[in-house]
């Protein structure tokens, strides 16, 4: 059962122009910082507020680390601005499954790492309003992490 709004994914040319602005305008912190080779990203995860469930919202600010990446590419036709929408789940897999059942086509046939060593999955935006939208179940410890 998804059970809260994990993080909204920011695509952005400069990753630290970026937080700097999030940063002085809004007053957000950098919780977590790291490079997702696998995903080709450098990114930054901006704690807003902790949940019910006690998970948290982010604002995940993502910059490509090189041009092939999917938020590369993305970049490149559409310019900065929200990539995706990730719901948080106990259950990662359990829930693509569920949601696969319903026709929605699930990205990965198995869940991968995310960020602060999450597991994810995406679901095809043709499927879901024109929205790429994410699963995610954070790493037990995620919470807890505020190293950079």
């Amino acid at each position: 059962m998804l059970t809260r709004i994990d993080h909204i994914g920011i695509a952005c040319f400069d990753l630290d122009a970026t937080v700097e602005f999030y940063r002085a305008t809004y007053g957000f912190e950098v919780h977590h910082c790291e490079v997702n080779e696998e995903q080709g990203v450098r990114e930054a995860m901006l704690r807003i507020n902790g949940t019910d469930d006690g998970g948290a919202t982010y604002l995940q600010l993502l910059e490509p680390i090189r041009e092939d990446s999917a938020v590369g590419k993305w970049l490149t036709k559409n310019g900065e601005g929200v990539h995706h929408v990730a719901f948080g789940t106990a259950d990662v897999d359990g829930d693509a499954e569920a949601i696969r059942d319903k026709g929605v086509r699930v990205l990965y046939e198995q869940p991968r790492r995310g960020s602060m060593d999450s597991r994810i999955t995406f679901l095809h935006p043709k499927d879901c309003h024109g929205v790429l939208t994410e699963l995610v179940t954070s790493a037990p410890a995620a919470e807890e992490d505020a190293g950079h």
